[in-house]
């Protein structure tokens, strides 16, 4: 690789311990992957956030990193194993709370913003078109690519944490033009009527294609919700990191020709519903994975306005659009229900599998295939019906 005089100063170690460690990590990044130069990065989405994620090992890793480390740009986190100052009321346990809260502080030592979400874009995190970044968060990979048009490959948290400490990445993959360009058309023919129903396409369009770019075809609308659910479910069943929407995402003209092509009809979305649903009563309900946008937050007021919530129920965002819903007055609905704000974390990094759920009802597709790899049997349904399922009665 190229390195200019000033790459160079970091990876001799001029520039600090901490500065020489990243830069050898993306330096050994960009041979692997044959980048002949850096790219420098106008912001940071750092994964590997979760105690439960990083154990000892990890919380050492960034103890070392903060001695003198300093993040160069913009840099957010991904959520936490527990909401930062609420986690004594989810169950968490002391010792475990104990240890995030050094990883957090670790954190806030190297000069990263404390968000702690998965959709920094709803965050104050939002790229511009054609930027080059670097995010670790799968799902936030996939829609900042794909709806923003920004560029970014799907960081592992080391790799990501060092161009926050550098400022920079290896120009490879989808920041290269070329390499965004559609593998597989997908024609849409089933209707899709709600962000669950994207989430379902996605989920059986990610198995099938893997890590290539699918192109949808067919479906003349979507909302940021849809998007959010889409790029969420893309990323967990498969190692897709962008997508294309034919007339609707930015880069949706390039190459879209002569491409083979998949269906989905109703029938392999009834048929991907049925499989993301075990046999089982909810115990325990949790939406906002990725996290809730201000207009989930409104929903969901509006459908627990005068209900009272008869299980745990566990309403995941950011502190950010937490605020915004304190102001236009959602929160004080949603949480008169009973229904409480697990912000900083969600159900797929915190350790539900140890707090005696055992049957959990959510509409993401992402938590459904992340928490049977927990051991905990799920059911998919959408916003509606899991507020149904929280205030039903026994």
């Amino acid at each position: 690789m190229h390195l200019t005089r000033e790459e160079e100063r970091m990876v001799s170690g001029e520039q600090g311990h901490a500065t020489r460690k990243a830069m050898q990590i993306l330096v050994a990044l960009g041979e692997i992957y044959d980048a002949d130069r850096m790219v420098r990065v106008s912001s940071v989405q750092v994964s590997g956030v979760s105690y439960k994620n990083l154990g000892d090992a990890g919380l050492e890793f960034l103890s070392d990193l903060a001695r003198d480390g300093r993040a160069r740009v913009k840099t957010t986190l991904n959520p936490a194993g527990m909401s930062l100052t609420g986690w004594r009321s989810q169950g968490i346990e002391k010792g475990f709370a104990e240890k995030q809260l050094k990883v957090i502080e670790a954190y806030r030592k190297l000069g990263v913003e404390i968000s702690c979400t998965c959709t920094p874009y709803l965050a104050g995190n939002e790229p511009s078109f054609g930027q080059h970044i670097a995010w670790g968060e799968s799902s936030a990979v996939v829609y900042a690519n794909s709806v923003i048009g920004a560029r970014t490959n799907r960081e592992g948290g080391p790799s990501a944490l060092a161009a926050s400490l550098t400022g920079r990445t290896p120009l490879y993959g989808l920041h290269i033009q070329e390499n965004r360009v559609p593998t597989v058309a997908v024609d849409v023919e089933a209707q899709l009527r709600q962000p669950e129903d994207f989430a379902a396409m996605g989920y059986f369009v990610g198995k099938a294609v893997k890590d290539g770019i699918p192109y949808f075809r067919g479906v003349g609308r979507a909302t940021l919700e849809d998007f959010k659910s889409l790029s969420a479910a893309l990323a967990s069943s498969g190692g897709v990191a962008m997508f294309h929407f034919e007339g609707l995402t930015p880069e949706s003209g390039l190459g879209a020709t002569g491409l083979e092509a998949l269906t989905f009809t109703k029938k392999e979305l009834a048929e991907t519903d049925s499989t993301l649903n075990d046999e089982g009563k909810p115990d325990f309900v949790s939406v906002g994975c990725p996290h809730c946008s201000l207009t989930e937050l409104a929903t969901l007021a509006r459908l627990l306005s005068g209900r009272r919530v008869k299980r745990e129920f566990w309403v995941c965002c950011s502190g950010e659009v937490k605020r915004r819903g304190d102001d236009a007055g959602y929160s004080r609905l949603i949480e008169r229900s009973g229904a409480k704000f697990a912000l900083d974390t969600c159900m797929v990094v915190a350790p539900v599998e140890e707090l005696g759920y055992r049957v959990v009802a959510t509409n993401s597709a992402k938590a459904c295939h992340y928490l049977r790899n927990a051991g905990l049997r799920v059911r998919f349904m959408p916003l509606e019906e899991c507020v149904a399922e929280a205030t039903r009665s026994d």
